[in-house]
């Protein structure tokens, strides 16, 4: 087991270093830098469509002001489109600033030699280091993700176990139809009709639209904190809980159902064993080893990107609208710093989950796996 887990410890190395790398090309061949997003605000051609949310101060620039803008033939051999009008010297003074006037090479080393003791460096349109950004938008994320995600594993879980044993009746049948609803419709529209049904959009006002708390919160006592708390993360949880069951549930049924077909559970049910015994003393450690195994990737991908429309209907500011922002304002400590963060996040969150395998199945043995 020791052997296992130190192999997969280094294969995390290679891993993260060129998910990085691919990444780190794939951004500096796309068209829209940082110097192209100044020179929009410049010439008054910006919109920062996501600034309503929590008063975000993603359209301030850090560039440098009061410079004068230029004629077209001052700078016509410019290689930025739109640069036309701009002080030549502005625009190398911003690749200063920005480190583009470096190799790509060179940034690309320097950028990790960082990272390896999480140096994220600061914002280039905020006034804040990356590591604080994410510290902060952390709360809400992870709000989100912890409880959307246990939520749903405790619905699904015991749901599909039920439609397993009862496939084929009735409750089976209504109960797909149900499934089949909710992974269809997105969870972004519950999340619309969640507010127009109980946050004052037409109907009822019981829960409050925006914020992970109240402004009062800091005045309260704890068991007031705490019910607030709940209070403003119960519509954008259960927006996301309706939309993400489904596949959870389903994936439960179809490998409770392949277990219970097998031969060692006809030959528990022949010896007299109790149907509870044989579901959960037999089949379950066989059938939940497949949905331990999506446990991490689902946390991570509610936790990072899945809780982004959200967080923008509910005015939420988390983790997956600092996510879309830095990629619209073409932030690269931003981009670069939370894809470290969570690409080594997940990659440490496989590993538990390959460790939770031989936590529920004491019969898989990671010494005996070669590699």
């Amino acid at each position: 087991m020791l052997a296992y887990i130190l192999r997969r410890i280094l294969l995390i190395i290679p891993t993260l270093f060129g998910i990085m790398v691919l990444n780190f090309l794939i951004v500096q061949a796309a068209p829209g830098g940082p110097i192209e997003q100044i020179v929009a605000k410049l010439h008054g051609n910006d919109v920062a469509a996501t600034a309503r949310v929590g008063g975000s101060a993603a359209g301030e620039t850090a560039a440098p002001q009061g410079q004068m803008m230029k004629t077209a033939e001052d700078n016509s051999a410019s290689h930025y489109p739109g640069a036309q009008g701009v002080d030549p010297e502005l625009i190398k003074e911003l690749e200063h600033q920005f480190g583009f006037d470096l190799p790509l090479w060179k940034r690309f080393t320097i950028m990790m030699q960082h990272y390896l003791s999480f140096d994220f460096g600061k914002s280039y349109f905020r006034d804040e280091s990356v590591m604080h950004l994410v510290i902060s938008k952390m709360p809400v994320s992870v709000s989100l993700g912890l409880w959307t995600t246990l939520i749903i594993y405790l619905i699904s879980i015991p749901l599909g176990i039920r439609k397993a044993v009862k496939d084929g009746t009735p409750f089976d049948i209504w109960s797909s139809a149900v499934i089949i609803a909710g992974y269809a419709i997105p969870s972004f529209l519950f999340a619309v009709l969640l507010i127009v049904l109980f946050a004052g959009g037409r109907y009822l006002g019981w829960f409050p639209l925006r914020g992970l708390v109240s402004d009062t919160w800091s005045d309260m006592d704890w068991p007031h904190r705490i019910l607030d708390y709940f209070w403003h993360i119960t519509l954008p949880i259960t927006a996301m809980v309706i939309g993400g069951f489904a596949s959870l549930t389903m994936l439960t049924k179809n490998s409770f159902l392949d277990e219970i077909n097998k031969q060692y559970v006809l030959t528990a049910r022949a010896k007299g064993l109790p149907e509870s015994r044989v579901l959960y003393g037999h089949v379950f450690r066989n059938a939940m080893l497949i949905v331990i195994a999506g446990f991490p990737s689902a946390f991570i991908s509610i936790l990072f990107t899945g809780s982004l429309l959200i967080e923008v209907i509910f005015s939420l500011d988390g983790m997956g609208l600092l996510g879309f922002e830095s990629a619209i304002n073409r932030d690269y400590p931003v981009m670069f710093g939370t894809l470290y963060f969570f690409t080594l996040l997940g990659l440490v969150m496989n590993l538990l989950g390959d460790i939770a395998y031989m936590l529920t199945d004491p019969r898989i043995d990671f010494e005996s796996r070669e590699g």
